[in-house]
């Protein structure tokens, strides 16, 4: 998927994963679509800066500490949302995983999720399993990571199946680069693999990121720290220029 594998996982002391929900004074989504066009362009943001502190790495992972590690120096606390059978193509959520024995600790976030699709009616989240592909991985991975302002997202290959967690660490967050031109590469790739309402999307994007909006019909203009970057839309909502 371009830009994805490029950045996501396939085959001091850390500060525990958050697991309530951030922005909670913001209108519930009620749509996965909506959940998507939120927290998708600040969570494939910050895997950048993820993918540049965990480089290419090998991946391993210790239940009952609740860590993930990469190589010998990087170990982080992680959550566990799910799996994926690569046989079956079935997505099992971590709450619903009862025959694995997870710790409850490392499931909270699933559990949120799982509250929150009940309490607004969002099948995706509180269905305990499904049909689901290895590339639609990254839209549980995303609307985690950007809703719990998680430090990024991994999805641990292992052969018969994948697991995709969500991780919070101090190490990971002092790394993060203020790139304004970031959103012009991010933002063009995330609307060319997923379905979303580009301009609610853009504008959840630059807002996660502390931009101050202004709006008109037919264009977004993010302005933060002296630097402006300008979306236009058509009337559809889809982009049709972008420059800062």
């Amino acid at each position: 998927m371009g830009l994805f594998n490029k950045l996501f996982g396939q085959s001091d002391k850390s500060k525990p994963a958050d697991t309530q929900p951030q922005q909670q004074e913001q209108t519930p989504c009620k749509t996965e679509q909506e959940l998507l066009e939120r927290y998708s362009g600040i969570a494939l943001d910050k895997q950048i800066d993820f993918g540049e502190v965990i480089g290419s790495n090998n991946w391993n992972v210790d239940m009952q500490q609740g860590t993930i590690s990469f190589g010998q120096n990087l170990t982080f606390p992680m959550q566990v949302l799910g799996t994926i059978s690569h046989s079956s193509q079935t997505w099992l959520w971590a709450w619903a995983n009862t025959k694995s024995g997870l710790p409850e600790n490392i499931i909270q976030q699933s559990l949120q999720l799982k509250k929150y699709g009940e309490d607004n009616g969002i099948d995706l989240l509180q269905s305990d399993t499904f049909d689901f592909t290895k590339d639609e991985l990254h839209l549980i991975g995303m609307i985690a990571s950007g809703m719990f302002n998680s430090s990024g997202y991994y999805i641990a290959d292992y052969g018969q199946g994948a697991m995709v967690v969500t991780i919070k660490d101090n190490k990971i967050d002092k790394a993060k680069t203020e790139n304004h031109h970031r959103t012009l590469t991010v933002f063009p790739q995330l609307i060319s693999q997923f379905e979303v309402n580009h301009k609610n999307a853009f504008k959840s994007y630059l807002t996660a990121k502390g931009y101050k909006l202004t709006e008109t019909e037919n264009s977004v203009t993010g302005t933060k720290n002296g630097n402006s970057i300008t979306g236009q839309f058509d009337d559809l909502s889809r982009l049709t220029n972008l420059n800062g």
